[in-house]
């Protein structure tokens, strides 16, 4: 069993690597936060992965929006930037450990994505050292207390890719309430207002729920996600979940945070939603 516990990689670095000071940190993060409740239950989120000092108020945002739910599981699906490899890469069993404690992989879930498209894959090294997925977890811990949850890391992000991703992952939870999120920084290393130009194209089509031409933009370099393919992936196994809501919640970058704008890299927190019955759809 101790072999199928990722352990944590970037505790201390990325994020406090004490738990109580992490738990105090978050939730200083959730009562800077107070995006105004959605019509509706949450089923797709987006969210950055950068050190919690840059981007963990800007991912508040959406983890306070989904504080106290419950979900059948949790889809957490982030890119390699570490390991070359074609397709996605499922860990399959076992857990993923945190200063929070240990987040159990719903191994039943986990099994069904993988038989669902010969895109996925049961290879564990692209998860080894990539804090795509980790970096969401003690933000998760703190929102939803215990769950279980499927990592999912995506070598590939072309738009096939993403289609066979969304629909494994569709497919293997059919009748199951669960919540995906689609880890991703935006733009990097422009200057302040270079970024804001081009996570601006990334925003609007969020706010559409256009992934397809999100997908299209990415590929032809109008604008820049390096977590590009999970947020189209998370937008496309919304829409098939039934979500017909979207709002952006914060779009911040490094250069609001620290004051230095000559390179910057670009955050954002975004939800979909089903509406509710008679409910008004937010922007």
């Amino acid at each position: 069993m101790e072999k199928d516990i990722r352990k944590s990689v970037i505790a201390g670095t990325w994020y406090p690597g004490d738990p109580g000071v992490l738990r105090r940190e978050i939730r200083r993060y959730f009562e800077n936060a107070s995006p105004a409740p959605v019509g509706g239950r949450i089923v797709g989120l987006v969210s950055p992965h950068a050190g919690y000092r840059y981007s963990g108020q800007i991912a508040a945002h959406g983890y306070r929006l989904v504080e106290g739910q419950r979900y059948d599981a949790v889809v957490v699906i982030g890119p390699s930037h570490r390991v070359l490899f074609g397709g996605a890469s499922v860990w399959p069993s076992g857990g993923y450990e945190t200063p929070l404690g240990v987040v159990p992989i719903d191994a039943e879930l986990a099994g069904a994505i993988l038989g669902a498209d010969p895109v996925m894959n049961a290879d564990r090294k692209p998860h080894a050292a990539e804090h795509s997925v980790e970096i969401q977890l003690p933000f998760l811990q703190e929102a939803l207390g215990s769950f279980s949850f499927v990592p999912i890391v995506m070598g590939t992000q072309d738009v096939r890719t993403c289609e066979s991703v969304a629909e494994a992952v569709f497919r293997a939870a059919k009748g199951k309430d669960i919540l995906v999120v689609g880890s991703s920084d935006l733009s990097h290393f422009h200057s302040y207002e270079q970024a804001t130009r081009l996570d601006g194209i990334v925003v609007d089509l969020v706010r559409k729920r256009d992934y397809r031409a999100l997908a299209r933009e990415l590929e032809e370099g109008s604008c820049e996600a390096c977590g590009g393919g999970p947020v189209v992936a998370t937008m496309l196994v919304a829409e098939k979940a039934g979500a017909r809501g979207a709002r952006v919640l914060q779009y911040a970058n490094s250069g609001d945070v620290t004051g230095d704008r000559r390179q910057v890299v670009g955050y954002l927190s975004a939800v979909f939603y089903r509406e509710a019955a008679g409910g008004k759809r937010a922007e």
